[in-house]
């Protein structure tokens, strides 16, 4: 394994080409292509909280973040600690055997969610998470559809593939799982409308992140929630990006007042150390394992040391009051937006935002990848949203500092800035 510190700058550089070429040769030589046109180039050396470091030595923001899996930061010395320590006497574990780790860990999860919330299946990403949502709430009510919202993202697995809200990502695959109905989103209405007899849940994310940072009104998920209730349809909610202090509490549905039947959380519970999701649901809907105990299968989800791993990430956010954090942080960033809309109509249309789940509606479609290339020039990581390259996402990790904040916005300021040069040309 390469030690990028050991190296001089030219070896770095060599090293850094011949890694470049070697992915594109066996991983995805569109990839690379499309990485270096919009900027992103970068091949990460050193790490640390809300920043990284090319192997040239060259400083980042990062504000990709995985689409928010390093909410505690890059390498955080506390959770890295925690990794060293559990190696010296763990590995995975046995899916189907119980331990310490994975029962501390469920019982801490039904401690910090949303009102009832109390059993957890565990897996490895978000998408299988989702996947195991979904077959609860079938399995539960012995029932078929699946109601989501348009541009949604729920992952790529099976289920979850069905459910999301894109059909570029679908349209290879056809035809997917049957059962699945799209809705508008922020349309409690349209929910209500498309119920039926045959209706299981109803699955959406509670800021939608792909689908372009879409922050719904007030009313729309108690709304929903009171539509599921009438009609006994599963809420579930995933919370995969939106939770573990993202949107300046510890869980989206907790701005809303709502509590879903399943939740689903991801990402940035193994701390950008090791990978680990969670599926947390009513202890009623438990009545389908009681009768079922191995339905659902996962050889690495829930291992001991990804659990080892989330109970210090849970530890860490809540002793440090990350969503506190990220609130703060997030109306700075505010401010500066608005001084930003203000400056460059003609390039920023809009900001959409909850606490550190933020995104920027540019006037273009072409102006997500041109903005990617230009931030990278000015020192920060940033990419348009999967389902709109019109919208920049912005997720950098919670631990970010006010300094910081203020590099991003100048680095803002002076990629549009650029942008407008070139327009004028």
């Amino acid at each position: 394994m390469t030690v990028w510190s050991d190296l001089d700058p030219e070896s770095a550089r060599r090293v850094k080409e011949q890694a470049w070429r070697d992915y594109a040769e066996y991983v995805n030589p569109m990839k690379v292509r499309t990485l270096k046109s919009a900027g992103l180039d970068i091949m990460e050396a050193r790490r640390e909280g809300a920043a990284v470091w090319d192997v040239t030595g060259r400083r980042y923001v990062d504000c990709i973040t995985g689409a928010g899996s390093f909410n505690t930061g890059r390498r955080n010395p506390r959770i890295v600690e925690a990794l060293k320590q559990a190696l010296d006497e763990l590995d995975i574990g046995v899916f189907l055997i119980a331990s310490k780790a994975k029962a501390d860990l469920a019982k801490r999860l039904a401690e910090i969610t949303p009102g009832d919330l109390k059993w957890t299946m565990f897996g490895v990403g978000g998408g299988e998470a989702n996947d195991y949502a979904i077959k609860l709430a079938r399995g539960f009510t012995m029932k078929t559809e699946i109601i989501s919202a348009v541009k949604s993202y729920h992952g790529h697995t099976g289920f979850s593939l069905s459910a999301i809200g894109r059909e570029a990502y679908q349209k290879p695959f056809l035809p997917l799982m049957p059962g699945f109905r799209k809705v508008p989103f922020n349309d409690p209405q349209a929910i209500e409308n498309a119920i039926t007899d045959d209706t299981a849940a109803v699955l959406l994310e509670p800021v939608q992140g792909e689908g372009g940072i879409n922050v719904p009104d007030d009313v729309y998920l108690p709304a929903v929630r009171d539509i599921c209730d009438r009609h006994e349809v599963l809420l579930i909610l995933d919370e995969i990006q939106t939770g573990l202090g993202r949107t300046g509490r510890l869980w989206c549905s907790e701005h809303y007042g709502v509590v879903p039947d399943i939740m689903t959380t991801a990402k940035s519970l193994g701390g950008s150390l090791y990978p680990i999701a969670a599926t947390v649901f009513r202890e009623g809907l438990g009545d389908f394992l009681i009768a079922n105990p191995f339905i659902h299968l996962s050889t690495f989800g829930g291992s001991d040391l990804g659990a080892v791993v989330a109970l210090a990430v849970i530890d860490y956010i809540l002793e440090n009051d990350l969503p506190a954090h990220a609130a703060r942080m997030g109306e700075r960033f505010r401010a500066g937006f608005d001084t930003l809309v203000d400056r460059y109509p003609a390039i920023l249309r809009e900001v959409r935002q909850k606490g550190l789940m933020m995104g920027l509606q540019y006037t273009d479609d072409s102006l997500g990848p041109r903005m990617s290339y230009q931030l990278a020039q000015h020192g920060v990581m940033a990419i348009f949203t999967g389902n709109d390259t019109s919208v920049m996402r912005l997720m950098p990790s919670l631990v970010i500092q006010p300094e910081e904040v203020d590099e991003v916005l100048n680095a803002l300021d002076l990629a549009m800035a650029g942008i407008m040069r070139q327009e004028e040309k």
